[in-house]
């Protein structure tokens, strides 16, 4: 019989390709302290591909790896030149020659799917693990229901208001989200909301989302409010327009104040203060900004012990215990 790359080793391009019951499984290994988990990537190699420049990204999924054994390869986009020196296909194969796994933070989605089917093709069972596309970004999703699930002790029939543009972040937070019983709520100027697709997509997982562009309505009572750049990466042509679209949504004090009185503020960093979000409030007592970006290395160190390990096992159980 055929083996599905699958049933050895799962890719994660987006996070709802975790089931419910897999995300609680990672969100637990994330929880670990670092020496219970299993070295499940001792002596073994991670490719760790930057197309795109990260601080956070790059620290916590190298140290993720170490953590549990592993070497980590930290491989600059110029170094292998993905579609201009070889294809995304021949640099996923030769990868896949070294490592147990392959990350990448890249420009455009469709290099990670294609990662992946060359080495399903080819019956390599090497998983592929997406640090960020334009259209996804799981692991800091990861990160974030961590957090939140740190703060509150618990997940469902929490809120959370994100102020601002559905992009990749919005999109990863909301699908994990839904699988958890975390209800989303997004404001945005008209024009930079989700799309119909993304509605969907959080609908037929069993969320709860709230769409509109008023950022006061939003925050009504939250427990958390969440904002993001209103330029990303690659859209720099766009900061004008951006900058006066988003004009009445930065996350201030005036906002703040409109969310439940316990509220949280997240950001998933780079933060530009008085832009998006006012300096005292990602500095004040009720961000848990530096939580989320610890975070980072926590969620990614259970990702990797749940792809390389035994995922059957629930997290700290070892063998014959009961």
């Amino acid at each position: 019989m055929q083996i599905r790359i699958r049933d050895v080793m799962p890719n994660l391009l987006e996070i709802d390709d975790l089931s419910c019951e897999e995300l609680e499984n990672v969100l637990a290994r994330a929880s670990l302290p670092s020496g219970e988990l299993d070295q499940v990537l001792s002596g073994k190699g991670v490719a760790l591909v930057f197309e795109k420049p990260s601080a956070r990204t790059r620290n916590s999924s190298e140290l993720a790896v170490a953590a549990l054994g592993g070497h980590p390869v930290y491989v600059q986009g110029v170094e292998v030149g993905i579609d201009v020196r070889e294809t995304a296909e021949d640099v996923a194969r030769t990868l896949a020659c070294y490592h147990s796994v392959i990350c990448a933070r890249v420009m455009d989605h469709q290099v990670l799917v294609r990662m992946v089917d060359a080495l399903s093709e080819a019956g390599v069972d090497v998983p592929v693990v997406n640090l960020l596309s334009d259209l996804a970004h799981p692991c800091q999703a990861l990160a974030d229901l961590l957090t939140i699930r740190d703060v509150f002790g618990d997940l469902g029939g929490r809120t959370v208001a994100y102020i601002g543009d559905a992009n990749n972040v919005w999109r990863s937070l909301s699908l994990g989200s839904a699988m958890v019983g975390v209800r989303m709520r997004i404001a945005s100027p008209q024009g930079y909301g989700p799309n119909a697709d993304d509605v969907e997509r959080i609908v037929r997982l069993g969320g709860e989302i709230e769409v509109t562009d008023d950022p006061a309505e939003a925050a009504s009572g939250a427990d958390v409010l969440y904002t993001d750049v209103w330029t990303s990466m690659g859209q720099e042509e766009e900061v004008d327009a951006r900058r006066r679209a988003f004009e009445g949504f930065s996350v201030d004090d005036e906002l703040l104040g409109r969310a439940d009185p316990e509220a949280i503020v997240l950001h998933c960093l780079p933060a530009h203060r008085g832009e998006e979000i006012a300096a005292s409030v990602i500095d004040g007592p009720k961000s848990r900004v530096w939580l989320q970006a610890e975070n980072r290395m926590h969620s990614m160190r259970g990702l990797l012990s749940w792809i390389a390990g035994e995922r059957s096992r629930e997290p700290g159980r070892t063998e014959g215990a009961s």
